[in-house]
């Protein structure tokens, strides 16, 4: 089942299977290490609509909530 990354919990891991929105944000996710087939693991949510920390390729990035609601993911 494909849900937004923030629906993910803690220390679960998941693929991501597309990208919701326009070309710069899509480029700016890349550089990051984020795209689609690639396994992330939510390492932190923190409270209050705060950032996610997610690792992908074992590298540890900050994503404000907004910008990870558009990332679609499949446990």
């Amino acid at each position: 089942m494909e849900k937004p990354i923030t629906k993910i919990k803690e220390g679960k891991k998941a693929t991501i299977v597309r990208l919701i929105g326009g070309h710069g944000f899509q480029r700016r996710l890349r550089t990051m290490g984020i795209r689609e087939g690639k396994v992330v693991e939510v390492v932190t949510r923190h409270p209050f609509g705060g950032p996610l920390v997610v690792e992908v390729d074992g590298r540890d990035t900050t994503i404000g909530r907004g910008m990870a609601e558009r990332i679609i993911v499949k446990e």
